[in-house]
């Protein structure tokens, strides 16, 4: 695990992902090696500027996993994409491994470093204090999982049934939503602020806090969380101030901790863009009956039929839509999907285990890439 998170600290290199036939939108790597078996990644820009980052980082002992899809702007989700592995690998060599409270440590170190940003840029960019993303964290070490979030990305495991149905694969959430669509989280925010009866309001067709945001943690959306910001002169000439007595979303993440067992085959790690049109379990079925060569890209793929499918459009007709206006029919969507061989007792071999050094990442902006330029 020391090993690949050292090289956080070197400049992070692109994987050799490829453009998606006939969109111009997509862009995919269909498989790679990591330590415990095989990944696949897939991710379709629906924004005029892509708001999900993404990352995956292996080593003969470790894989880690990032999905963090932004909201009001690429910023946050680029800084945390560049900013929270690399706290992860300073808290983690300090404290001798990985724990819950070293991913406490990172999240919060991330939140923090982007504050600072946001005061030094306010004076030039005050939009930027409105700017936050979802952030979805994933580590597998020595058979052991760790699941980290803020917001309403999500993680799912997809496992053999047990008895009778040997030969069917059960859908696991990992992940906790972070969203007042959800009635506990909504209570939950609710309770937190008992003397402001409009914490949460149903506004545009759904909850929102402060009927602003539905996510309740992030980084970022520094707005929503310091006073100090709403009062600032700069940032009332943005945009329209909410008066805050206190912070209405924060940057706690929920975190779990799995030992991995022969029973489970592989991850799902995505932003909400797919689950806003595909089941745990439609997801999970998928990536069961399907090669694994390309498999992200085909779960993005059913995501988008299922778009199509309620436009009463062709997919192909979706695929034709320029970014920007695609967004009216869908969000960006990133996808990355974890084979966990070893776990289930087969053979990993020497090879795969040399494989699997390396990082990949995203394009920063799948349009650009795609058109040969900066990604």
């Amino acid at each position: 695990m020391m090993m690949m998170l050292r090289s956080l600290s070197r400049p992070l290199e692109r994987c050799l992902g490829v453009r998606a036939g006939g969109d111009a939108l997509m862009w995919h790597a269909d498989l790679k090696p990591h330590a415990s078996g095989d990944f696949s990644i897939a991710v379709v820009q629906a924004n005029n500027c892509l708001e999900d980052q993404s990352q995956v980082f292996t080593s003969p002992f470790a894989t880690y996993v990032g999905v963090y899809d932004g909201h009001g702007g690429p910023e946050a989700s680029r800084f945390v994409n560049k900013h929270l592995f690399p706290f992860l690998h300073k808290f983690a060599t300090e404290q001798g491994g990985l724990s819950a409270d070293v991913t406490k440590k990172a999240f919060n170190a991330t939140e923090e470093e982007f504050l600072r940003l946001v005061k030094r840029s306010l004076s030039v960019r005050p939009q930027i204090a409105s700017v936050g993303s979802c952030c979805l964290v994933g580590a597998i070490s020595i058979d052991v999982l760790y699941v980290a979030n803020l917001g309403d990305s999500r993680a799912v495991l997809g496992r053999k049934a047990s008895g009778d149905k040997e030969n069917t694969v059960v859908a696991e959430r990992l992940s906790t939503d972070h969203n007042v669509g959800v009635e506990e989280v909504r209570k939950e925010v609710e309770e937190l602020h008992p003397d402001d009866s409009h914490i949460v309001v149903y506004t545009r067709g759904v909850w929102r806090i402060k009927g602003i945001i539905q996510v309740s943690r992030s980084i970022g959306d520094v707005y929503l969380k310091k006073p100090e910001f709403y009062r600032d002169p700069i940032f009332q000439q943005f945009g329209n101030p909410v008066p805050l007595k206190r912070p209405v979303i924060t940057a706690e993440p929920s975190i779990l901790i799995r030992k991995l067992k022969p029973q489970d085959q592989f991850l799902i790690f995505a932003s909400d863009g797919l689950w806003e049109q595909l089941s745990d379990e439609a997801a999970v079925n998928i990536v069961f009956k399907n090669p694994r060569a390309g498999i992200a890209r085909r779960l993005v793929r059913a995501a988008l039929q299922e778009v199509a499918k309620k436009r009463e459009m062709r997919y192909s007709d979706i695929k034709k839509i320029k970014k920007g206006i695609r967004r009216h029919f869908h969000d960006d969507i990133t996808v990355i999907v974890i084979y966990l061989d070893k776990h289930r007792g087969s053979f990993c071999n020497k090879r795969t285990k040399q494989n699997a050094m390396g990082c990949t990442v995203a394009p920063v902006d799948i349009y650009s890439f795609n058109a040969g330029g900066i990604g």
